[in-house]
C-alpha cells in the first residue's frame, strides 16, 4: 500500500536532489562565458549586464555580492602564472609592467572562494594605485610572498593555493571600446620554497 507512494517520493528526491547537485558542479566547473584572458589575468566584462549568460548570473546570484556597473570597473583574476602553474603559497611571484589606465586599481590576495584572505599581524595582503612604488618610466614590480620583501610586497598565507583579484575602477577598460588594447602586467613565478 505504502510502496508506490515511497517510489514516488524516492524518485523525486534523486531528481531534484540530483539536479540540485549537478547544478553546483556546473557553476563549480565554469565562471560563465564571454572571458577575457590576458596573460594569467581573466575578466568577465558582461558578468553584471543583461546579457549575462545563465552561468554568470547564477555566480552572481550565488555569491551575493555587488557588482560593478560597465562603466564603472572590471574585475580580473589569476588563479595560474603566465607558465599556467597554480599559484601556491610555498613559491614567489613577481608581478610587473604597467595597468591599464585607471582612475584607481586595488589588488588582493583572495582564497579560492575569491574572498580576501585576512592579513595577520599587520602583514600587507592588499596594495592600491596610490601607494604603489614606481620606477621612472611609471612601471612596477610587485613581489608575492610568505616572506618579508623590500619594495612593494604582498604576503602570502602560510599554505594553500589562492588567486589574486585586481580591479580597475572608473576605467575605459570597462567599457567594449576599451577591450581592443588592453594589456595587463606580468605574473611570473620566481621560485619555490627556500629559494
Amino acid at each position: 500500500m505504502f510502496r508506490v507512494p515511497l517510489l514516488v517520493a524516492l524518485s523525486l528526491v534523486i531528481a531534484f536532489g540530483g539536479g540540485i547537485v549537478f547544478t553546483l558542479l556546473a557553476l563549480d566547473a565554469t565562471s560563465g562565458f564571454g572571458a577575457i584572458k590576458l596573460g594569467a589575468w581573466q575578466a568577465f566584462p558582461e558578468m553584471q549586464t543583461a546579457d549575462a549568460d545563465p552561468y554568470a548570473k547564477s555566480h552572481r546570484a550565488r555569491a551575493g555580492r555587488l557588482l560593478y556597473g560597465t562603466a564603472e570597473g572590471l574585475v580580473f583574476t589569476a588563479s595560474d602564472d603566465d607558465g599556467k602553474a597554480r599559484l601556491t603559497a610555498n613559491c614567489t611571484y613577481r608581478i610587473s609592467g604597467q595597468t591599464p589606465p585607471a582612475r584607481l586599481w586595488t589588488l588582493f590576495i583572495a582564497g579560492n572562494d575569491g574572498r580576501p584572505i585576512e592579513d595577520a599581524a599587520g602583514r600587507p595582503s592588499t596594495i592600491n594605485s596610490w601607494v604603489v612604488l614606481r620606477k621612472p618610466d611609471s612601471t612596477f614590480n610587485i613581489t608575492v610572498s610568505s616572506s618579508a620583501q623590500a619594495g612593494n610586497w604582498l604576503a602570502l598565507p602560510t599554505a594553500g593555493n589562492f588567486r589574486l583579484v585586481w580591479t580597475l575602477l572608473d576605467s575605459p577598460a570597462a567599457s567594449n571600446s576599451g577591450l581592443i588594447d588592453l594589456g595587463m602586467p606580468k605574473l611570473e613565478k620566481i621560485g619555490c620554497g627556500n629559494v
